[in-house]
């Protein structure tokens, strides 16, 4: 039996498509980077959306900051381009957030390789006497 999905989640996940084409498209400023939409989330009143995204090629926290500032201030229009989109009687209001989820793991990904390595020269540089 298939999973069933909340009529939220199905719009969230309509509404990750369609902006990630529109922001890639109608979005011209040059401060956004190459922006990726990793989530989104819809309250269950459909009234408010947070979408959550990383952006490639920018390490730097201004930078991240100004791309986030820049969608949140093109969320109007961003909106009203999804309204035309999608088939919702309302659409809901638009909150980016930067998803720290990716820096995140890749961070604790270098951890445990550095950790594995730190392992496995202390078993190459271990005594011969302690085997039997």
């Amino acid at each position: 039996m298939a999973k069933e999905y909340s009529r939220t989640q199905r719009i969230g996940d309509q509404m990750q498509r369609e902006l990630a084409q529109l922001i890639r498209r109608e979005v011209k400023d040059p401060r956004v980077g190459l922006v990726t939409i990793t989530a989104v989330e819809v309250s269950r009143d459909v009234g408010h959306a947070k979408i959550f995204i990383t952006v490639m090629g920018q390490d730097n926290a201004e930078e991240i900051a100004q791309s986030i500032k820049v969608l949140n201030a093109a969320a109007g229009f961003l909106r009203m381009q999804l309204a035309r989109e999608m088939k919702l009687r309302s659409v809901p209001q638009l909150h980016f957030h930067y998803d720290e989820s990716v820096v995140r793991g890749a961070h604790l990904s270098a951890l445990i390789e550095r950790a594995v390595a730190e392992d496995n020269q202390h078993d190459t540089s271990a005594p011969e006497d302690t085997k039997e």
